[in-house]
């Protein structure tokens, strides 16, 4: 256990789950990826996969963070720094397992600063990323040609899938175990209905999947036009079609976050729709 004055880190267990539903359920939006695997999975670390640590008193905490392939913090306002202590000092001495820390900036920030001491260099830092959010119909006419990918398709798909991900993460899915990992969570997304797509002739035009799904809200993750459709406004009539599929089918709100750079995207899911909802930052390693 790691002492803050009164402050202390542990991992959570299944007594806890209540006290992290409340504090998840103070930003549905910022905290979709860490709700729904709590909802999905519970809070003991052996039906989640991973440890979650807490920071607060019995029935309320201030903060956890999920442990496993990505380092996922959330922290209550005024509470991050005091938090990223006490996760920091945790983690450096679990070591890094994971390959992303990402997060609302409040507490990724404060982490990471702790960490890079002893994790750095990280191969890229993402130090703000627009988190948008739509809770209504889309502004555009969506792409009617965007469906959800049918398990006969994968093979299809997968291209698109490795070049979306190789370009976003600027490393290819198939570095580690020769992708079986990368090709087990797409298949996972479609059979979950999870994955759209726009194919034609055989090949895909768009893609996105809804990545994280909480009762309250949803993230996509992975949009992507492939390169010689681009510039047709393809992207922003397929995310209007993942919007209209995924709150019909999945949650009332849906949220992806930007890479703050890309003014062209963040005009386009603007234009969709979307409304500022915070901000995220990454740590890629």
């Amino acid at each position: 256990m790691t002492v803050l004055g009164a402050r202390a880190a542990r991992v959570l267990d299944a007594s806890d789950e209540r006290a992290v539903r409340e504090l998840l359920d103070t930003d549905p939006v910022a905290t979709c990826m860490l709700a729904g695997r709590v909802e999905t999975h519970g809070v003991d670390p052996a039906s989640l996969g991973a440890p979650l640590w807490g920071v607060g008193a019995p029935g309320r905490l201030d903060a956890v963070c999920l442990a496993g392939a990505n380092l996922i913090p959330f922290a209550r306002p005024g509470i991050e720094v005091e938090a990223a202590r006490a996760f920091a000092d945790r983690a450096r001495r679990a070591g890094r397992r994971c390959s992303t820390i990402v997060g609302p900036v409040a507490a990724v920030a404060p982490l990471w600063d702790r960490l890079a001491p002893h994790w750095g260099p990280a191969r890229d830092i993402r130090p703000r990323q627009p988190l948008l959010a739509i809770d209504g119909p889309p502004l555009v006419a969506a792409d009617t040609r965007v469906r959800p990918v049918r398990l006969a398709q994968l093979e299809t798909l997968l291209p698109a899938a490795i070049a979306m991900f190789t370009e976003e993460v600027g490393v290819s899915p198939l570095r580690v175990d020769g992708g079986a990992g990368y090709r087990a969570r797409v298949t996972e997304l479609v059979r979950a209905g999870q994955s759209l797509a726009w194919i034609e002739d055989g090949a895909v035009v768009f893609k996105a999947e809804v990545g994280a799904v909480s009762r309250r809200a949803c993230q996509v993750q992975g949009v992507w036009v492939a390169p010689e459709h681009r510039g047709r406004g393809i992207g922003q009539a397929g995310t209007a079609a993942v919007v209209e599929y995924a709150r019909r089918s999945i949650a009332p709100v849906v949220s992806l976050y930007v890479n703050d750079f890309n003014a062209a995207a963040r005009a386009a899911y603007h234009r969709v729709g979307f409304r500022d909802a915070g901000t995220y930052a990454s740590v890629l390693f």
